[in-house]
């Protein structure tokens, strides 16, 4: 397969001298405060120049993850903790053949973590270390119970996406009970896990959980100040490749992170006004369509939220004027008849470039069963003055 990808594969180019890096004002976690103005034009015209920059895991990475019995994983979202950015990877395998395709082999374990300080992403993303067990190899944040794929137990426990409050990290996952034909299957529920000493540890967050069957099994994560509260958004989804968006939100502090009470969801707007509800029955779609594993995040270049998914085939990139929309139509991002088995386009605001138009993104792929980072620039429609 890497082979076949040879012929595909992009390269960056070189240039006389490297761009400087320019972070985005909330790189670091900082909270972007919501516009609500649903009438502002659509700022984003098209993506050009992807580049395949670098694998991240796997045999060929840039990274050691032998060291770490890391062969092959995938995802790879993104949070970031002070000067610290965590990646968060599935199903990990030790042990792979070759010639495996997908998430095969031996020491599986149901999720693993790297943490980076490199604030370079031109180049790739180098780990500086992983959370290890007690002899150093990449150890599971929270085990899943490894049960057949018969729809009668836990297959496994995926992390979707990860946030911080403060010090304090918390990742979402889900449940899989059965994996089902490719981009389907079944959760048993989401829920939330904790760490409260910078990754080392992690422990299950008690009384937080949303049903398998629900939209909110599959989330994206950003820090918002809306009319003055600073909260964070969950962008959301149900388990497989084939729901709508929706979007809840909770208030930034530890106290109401970990109380189911303290969720709203999104129920409608009336011009500016966004309605929150208490009952996730409420919850309205904000994105239709097919939407799998998504990300977002505000773009400092377009002045507006950018939406990355994949939809069991390509992954696309679209725009919001504000948080629950207006959404744009969907732009290619990759193409999956370029990168066949392309998954789990996501962003991070700490990593772009060029004032925000270089946008930095992992990718997973399933043949290899590894994690890419690539690069693609923004077009700005020319807008009104």
């Amino acid at each position: 397969m890497r082979h076949e990808r040879s012929a595909i594969r992009r390269t960056a180019a070189a240039s006389s001298a490297l761009l400087a890096i320019v972070l985005a004002a909330c790189a670091s976690g900082t909270s972007v405060t919501v516009d609500p103005n649903p009438d502002k034009p659509f700022a984003l015209a098209g993506v050009s120049d992807l580049t395949e920059i670098a694998q991240l895991t796997g045999p060929d990475a840039i990274n050691d993850t032998a060291s770490v019995s890391v062969a092959g994983t995938d995802l790879g979202s993104m949070t970031n903790v002070g000067d610290r950015t965590f990646f968060f990877f599935g199903d990990t395998f030790g042990e792979r053949d070759p010639e495996s395709i997908g998430g095969q082999g031996g020491f599986w374990r149901s999720n693993v973590a790297a943490w980076t300080t490199d604030a370079d992403p031109s180049d790739g993303i180098t780990f500086d270390d992983w959370v290890t067990d007690d002899i150093g190899l990449a150890a599971a944040l929270i085990e899943g119970d490894h049960d057949a794929n018969d729809a009668e137990g836990e297959v496994t426990k995926i992390p979707t996406y990860g946030f911080a409050v403060g010090k304090t990290i918390y990742v979402s996952y889900m449940s899989v009970r059965h994996w089902g034909e490719p981009g389907a299957w079944d959760a048993n529920h989401s829920a939330l896990i904790v760490s409260r000493d910078d990754g080392a540890s992690w422990t299950q967050v008690d009384g937080v959980q949303w049903p398998g069957d629900s939209n909110f099994v599959q989330f994206a994560t950003a820090p918002v100040i809306e009319g003055g509260e600073e909260y964070i958004y969950f962008w959301s989804i149900p388990s497989g490749r084939f729901g709508d968006v929706r979007l809840m939100r909770v208030p930034a502090s530890e106290e109401a992170v970990e109380d189911q009470a303290s969720y709203e969801y999104f129920a409608g707007a009336e011009g500016a006004d966004a309605n929150w509800s208490s009952e996730m029955a409420d919850a309205a779609p904000i994105v239709e369509g097919t939407v799998g594993e998504l990300s977002v995040m505000w773009s400092t270049y377009l002045e507006r939220w950018i939406m990355t998914y994949s939809d069991a085939g390509n992954a696309h990139i679209r725009e919001g004027l504000t948080p629950w929309g207006p959404w744009g139509e969907p732009i290619e991002l990759v193409s999956g008849a370029e990168y066949p088995g392309l998954y789990s386009p996501y962003l991070n605001p700490r990593y772009v470039s060029g004032d925000g138009r270089t946008i930095y993104f992992t990718l997973s792929l399933w043949g290899p069963y590894n994690v890419f980072w690539f690069s693609a620039e923004l077009e700005q429609a020319e807008l009104p003055r």
